[in-house]
């Protein structure tokens, strides 16, 4: 583990604004999220975790100690006939690991390609794209718990994932993820129920053309943030009640709208 001080993260965050970090480490092991903290407290320093740098506007002076997550690694922990379970380092590209896997041939996170930011991030919002959410595959996340000071597995089902929402946004201090477990199928099943991506994706019904139709769409939509400067899509859906859709659809009866698990 290597402290530096007053270190630049302009090339840290999609908007590439000018930012100083008083104090920096990049996390390259699950053990040195232990000793940055622990530095931080002796240095009694705010600490701020720092993903693929989407979705955040930093201050030019950032008065903390920046734990950047760069925890590598793709591991097959377990296959069946049916699915394959692979462990997900937090410092992996989002969208290089869903190319990854649909070069090995499994299926699932096609949808979400070329979404921007870091594995990691991915459980921290539920990220969603064309009708898929990372939290249908998710299968647990690797955590260390600053709150009980250890290294924890949380299952899915306590990560409580919903429409881009999780426990760790309710608890937005307390876990610093390190990897992501996913438990993804060994036979395509393509989800085309979203706007203009059944369209786009005709006859051709193969995740590779499907997660290629993915990237143009997104590709037509948002600039290039290496290119352009952004944060991507950040916008929430509103979530009504089946009685004010109902309502609504009498005015608009071709609105877009996606029904939600357990909706009422």
């Amino acid at each position: 583990m290597q402290l530096k001080a007053q270190v630049q993260l302009k090339n840290l965050n999609t908007l590439n604004l000018n930012a100083i970090a008083s104090h920096y480490v990049q996390i390259n092991h699950p053990d040195e999220v232990i000793a940055a903290l622990a530095f931080a407290e002796q240095q009694h320093l705010n600490v701020l975790v720092l993903s693929g740098g989407s979705n955040v506007l930093l201050p030019q002076q950032v008065q903390a100690l920046v734990m950047h997550l760069n925890i590598q690694g793709i591991e097959v922990l377990s296959e069946d006939e049916n699915t394959i379970t692979v462990k997900v380092g937090a410092g992996q590209v989002w969208h290089d690991f869903v190319l990854y896997s649909t070069q090995q041939q499994w299926f699932g996170l096609q949808n979400l390609a070329l979404i921007p930011g870091l594995v990691g991030a991915s459980p921290v919002q539920n990220i969603g794209a064309y009708g898929v959410e990372a939290g249908e595959f998710i299968e647990s996340v690797q955590v260390y718990d600053r709150e009980l000071k250890q290294f924890d597995s949380i299952s899915a089902q306590d990560c409580h994932f919903a429409y881009r929402h999780s426990i760790f946004k309710d608890h937005p201090n307390r876990y610093i993820i390190v990897s992501v477990t996913f438990k993804l199928l060994k036979q395509a099943e393509l989800k085309l129920n979203y706007g203009d991506l059944k369209q786009a994706v005709g006859d051709t019904l193969t995740a590779e053309n499907l997660q290629n139709q993915v990237i143009q769409i997104r590709q037509s939509k948002l600039p290039d943030p290496k290119e352009f400067p952004n944060v991507g899509s950040f916008f929430k859906n509103p979530i009504l009640a089946q009685v004010e859709f109902d309502k609504i659809t009498q005015q608009f009866p071709n609105i877009p709208h996606y029904p939600q698990a357990n909706s009422s």
